[in-house]
């Protein structure tokens, strides 16, 4: 990659990473997205509605949130035309070159950033350099600012090469949230696709090392369940109460005690809990905001059941009423070996490159298993294709940062695999 072509995406990178935006409000990203996209110039650019099945949206904040959000984009200079088409949180676009004759290709990456404050010490790249996050708060703690510069990178030099067949690059919004993958595979746009990518920097891996086909894709579903009993004074009358933190901290204890499976890992955790309003109210409602995972579908839906069935029964045991909702979801998936050889093939004739994997596992969750498993059940493959980053922090982490020679090492491996197939 040229000195010149290098820069500016390092510069489209940092200005992503300056306005980190959260699940469903990628506006400003979107529109960033759009201007290099038309910059580059496609057959055909989709944005917002046009890619997502809107019923599919998991995860979706309410229109306070995005209303503020919409707003800040304007402010930081989002187009008026892009806001206008992502009106209501339908970010994210798909752009498509048409090139004859030849495979329909796709690259997915994902462009939401986090709840985290980023940190303002001068050893923080970002920080000393100038561009550290301005929406306080949120940043780019898990690389999509990264994963949105090279799913640019690769559209232009696709764009430029003697690449034969229909080339997708999907910049997908709310991976963060395991809310947006489902909404793209079910409006039908990658239905036509014979080679599947998506992409993730870091990992653990280092500067320099490419995993053809990350596996071990943990299935998930995020759920909230809810307690309703009755309030009392808790000094005078405590027995007219039903206490629905007693519930939750039954639900709690006995979520966690749930028998593991034989077939396959399994997991779960509560991560916020909360109920009551004051020390002598008996508490009328509570909550838990958790998860559960499984090794496959199927694991994580044994655990969905029991997990139901704790929740239910804790909250008949204090004489409480309950729900349980999901509010996300996604898949285990597995990387075909026959298109990640194609990633190793490109990877070794990358300038860069000093370490190949043909696999590497996971060990957490992904949204892009909705697109993979959609591709794969239409008879197409796919991989998902691990770029690694020396970075200082790690993942989630306020100091997390990307190495930023690895951009042209993932552009480069990645054009390099589609040209194999085109």
């Amino acid at each position: 990659m040229d000195q010149d072509r290098h820069e500016r995406l390092v510069g489209f990178r940092r200005d992503l990473h300056r306005y980190p935006e959260p699940a469903w409000c990628e506006f400003y990203t979107t529109s960033r997205i759009v201007e290099e996209v038309e910059r580059i110039g496609v057959d055909e650019l989709r944005v917002g509605p046009e890619i997502l099945d809107g019923d599919a949206r998991m995860a979706v904040p309410d229109e306070e949130v995005l209303t503020e959000w919409h707003e800040r984009a304007r402010e930081a200079g989002a187009r008026e035309d892009v806001l206008d088409a992502c009106a209501g949180g339908y970010t994210g676009a798909l752009a498509t070159l048409e090139r004859g004759d030849g495979p329909t290709v796709a690259l997915r990456v994902d462009i939401d950033a986090l709840p985290i404050t980023e940190s303002e010490e001068i050893t923080h790249a970002p920080a000393d350099a100038g561009f550290r996050s301005a929406n306080g708060g949120y940043m780019h703690a898990c690389g999509h600012d990264a994963h949105a510069t090279i799913g640019i990178g690769v559209l232009e030099a696709v764009a430029e090469s003697d690449f034969s067949g229909t080339f997708h690059v999907l910049f997908q919004p709310a991976e963060e949230v395991i809310g947006g993958g489902k909404a793209v595979a079910e409006s039908g746009v990658l239905d036509d696709v014979d080679r599947f990518f998506a992409v993730h920097i870091g990992l653990d891996h280092p500067t320099g090392e490419i995993v053809a086909g990350v596996g071990g894709f943990l299935a998930v579903r995020q759920f909230e369940a809810t307690f309703t009993g009755e309030s009392a004074h808790a000094g005078g009358h405590p027995a007219q109460g039903r206490d629905a933190v007693q519930a939750l901290a039954t639900a709690v204890q006995n979520l966690h005690a749930i028998r593991r499976h034989g077939e396959g890992d399994t997991r779960i955790n509560t991560g916020v809990v909360e109920g009551g309003t004051a020390t002598n109210i008996v508490p009328e409602s509570a909550r838990i905001e958790g998860e559960v995972r499984g090794e496959t579908t199927h694991l994580k839906e044994y655990m969905s059941e029991r997990a139901d069935t704790v929740v239910e029964h804790a909250a008949k045991m204090h004489d409480c009423e309950s729900s349980i909702e999901t509010t996300a979801e996604a898949p285990s998936a597995e990387s075909d070996a026959e298109l990640a050889d194609v990633v190793y093939a490109a990877a070794g004739e990358t300038t860069g490159v000093d370490s190949r994997l043909h696999s590497a596992e996971l060990g957490g969750s992904e949204d892009a298993t909705y697109l993979m498993d959609r591709v794969q059940r239409h008879g197409g493959l796919a991989t998902f294709v691990g770029v690694g980053t020396d970075h200082p922090g790690g993942h989630h982490t306020p100091t997390f940062d990307v190495d930023e020679r690895s951009l042209a090492i993932g552009i480069e491996t990645l054009v390099g695999a589609v040209s194999r197939l085109g």
